[in-house]
């Protein structure tokens, strides 16, 4: 009738990490490419805005302490960012 709440209940994984199965792209499908940091520029607020390879912008503020991005402010760092790879935002909602 009651459960015995204090029982650990031990799962186990279905696939071991070593199998092909558990390999993120088994069958080789084409996937898209991580997105690249190709240039910036500066909206009408200028907050400075990443340009992407895949065709999308980013924006890059600088708002201590939600966005620490230091880097953004020094013209010298962002452009040792420019062929860096980043993780587009939107790509990702596409692909979900």
């Amino acid at each position: 009738m009651g459960r015995d709440l204090l029982h650990k209940n031990e799962e186990r994984t279905s696939l071991n990490k070593d199998l092909p199965e558990s390999e993120q792209n088994p069958d080789r499908r084409g996937r898209s490419t991580a997105s690249f940091i190709i240039g910036f520029h500066q909206d009408d607020d200028q907050h400075w805005v990443a340009e992407l390879s895949c065709g999308h912008t980013q924006h890059l503020r600088h708002q201590p302490p939600w966005q620490s991005r230091a880097w953004v402010l020094d013209p010298v760092q962002r452009i040792e960012k420019i062929g860096q790879p980043f993780a587009c935002g939107w790509c990702a909602r596409e692909r979900e």
